[in-house]
């Protein structure tokens, strides 16, 4: 009797303990199927506040219908999000992503703004052989290394903004189109034009490009001004400005530095039209952190409450719905991670280079326009396209301005860029 019972129990511990190994197994296996996501930005700032919403907004839909899916098994999108403070330090930046690839173990990076913090960054994930795609910083350097060394470089992507080249071919079109307004309603032959590119390897390049291209448009180029990106006061350079006759500015600011221009450039009544690239600008809280003096700034932005295409005005109005905020092209990140998860589906497999085979042959409809990768993995800008768009604030209200009629485009919804009341005043 003993013996059978013994012989019984055995066999009960025998079948609880495969149950538990069992379920255990499962466990991991359902543990397994994530896919670690990291989302790098300045998490104090705007910037980075969006690349983590938009990222969110992303992985929320993803999970919802189950998942990407990999050959025949759903995997889940986890975020982790990364603070890289890159805005204020380089090295902040490099050991935050660092201690996401050693303790998070992220499969895929999104994000990132700061030029110099983003080149970094992307060194260490091509070390680790790791696909990263920027969506906030412009260098064109960047995408030239994939050229240059497709080995090393094959694992880096960018989808949000344009490099800088093309940015700053976007947005001279956009000043040429303001200066053409200015030209109509106020008779300038002529308009002279200040250049401000805060003090940074972005603004190297358009500063450079303005100064070549400007007198192209017929227009006069009367200096070039190069603020801190985290400027307090601009009143020095805006003085300047005004006696050199200016009356456009061209700008670029992506930093904290576009609050403190705009304030000032509004409340000294400086009668120059500014127009180029202010991110700050492209934000919901703008009018309320300059004090309304920012009203009539003129910035290239990604998005815009236009038809840019059938996903736009709905994307957009639910990012604002959530955060409170209009997008900037950091909720690039939205796309991005999209656009992985197509690639994954396609390719099957979680193999890297397969991935980024089908990465390669992205053709992806969003709210910014049609993105599509060239051969060095940067997004191709153009009719047909990602655009790129021109965003005025007039009378409190954010508005798209441009396109207008540019390449045979108007995006419906755009309006005519409105001169500054008192520059109109003092140049008519």
């Amino acid at each position: 009797m003993k013996t059978r019972w013994a012989v019984a129990a055995a066999l009960i511990l025998l079948c609880l303990g495969a149950a538990l190994v069992a379920g255990c197994a499962r466990e991991e296996a359902e543990e397994s199927r994530v896919i670690k996501i990291g989302v790098a930005g300045p998490m104090q700032f705007v910037h980075g506040q969006h690349h983590w919403l938009g990222a969110e907004m992303a992985a929320e839909e993803i999970n919802a219908a189950g998942g990407i899916k990999v050959g025949d098994e759903y995997y889940l999108v986890e975020l982790v999000k990364i603070d890289t403070n890159e805005l204020l330090s380089v090295e902040d930046a490099t050991n935050a992503v660092e201690r996401a690839l050693a303790q998070d173990n992220i499969d895929l990076l999104v994000g990132t703004i700061r030029t110099e913090a983003a080149v970094a960054i992307q060194e260490l994930m091509m070390d680790n052989e790791k696909i990263f795609i920027t969506c906030g910083a412009s260098l064109k350097q960047m995408a030239d290394k994939v050229g240059q060394d497709y080995e090393r470089y094959k694992y880096w992507f960018r989808v949000t903004p344009l490099n800088g080249e093309l940015l700053a071919r976007a947005s001279l079109i956009l000043l040429q189109y303001v200066g053409q307004v200015m030209k109509e309603d106020l008779g300038l032959e002529a308009p002279k034009v200040a250049v401000v590119c805060e003090e940074a390897a972005a603004g190297d390049a358009l500063a450079a490009a303005a100064q070549q291209v400007i007198p192209s448009f017929g227009m006069e180029l009367v200096g070039i001004w190069r603020p801190s990106p985290q400027a307090t006061d601009m009143t020095a350079e805006l003085t300047a400005i005004r006696g050199a006759g200016a009356q456009i500015i061209y700008t670029y600011l992506s930093s904290a530095a576009g609050v403190t221009y705009a304030k000032q450039w509004g409340e000294l009544q400086i009668p120059a039209a500014s127009v180029g690239i202010n991110v700050e600008s492209q934000a919901m809280g703008f009018m309320e952190a300059t004090d309304n003096y920012g009203d009539f700034e003129c910035s290239l932005n990604t998005y815009a409450l236009v038809e840019i295409t059938e996903k736009t005005v709905d994307w957009y109005n639910r990012f604002t719905e959530r955060a409170g905020e209009f997008p900037t092209y950091n909720a690039g990140t939205y796309d991005a991670i999209n656009i992985y998860r197509e690639a994954v589906e396609r390719a099957g497999t979680l193999e890297t280079d397969a991935v980024i085979a089908e990465l390669e042959q992205t053709r992806h409809t969003s709210a910014a326009g049609v993105q599509v990768f060239d051969e060095n993995h940067d997004v191709i800008w153009g009719p047909g396209y990602a655009t790129a768009v021109g965003t005025q604030w007039q009378n409190g209200e954010l508005k798209c301005v441009w396109p207008y009629n540019w390449e045979g485009i108007t995006y419906p919804g755009t309006v005519r860029y409105q001169i500054p009341p008192w520059v109109a005043e003092a140049l008519q």
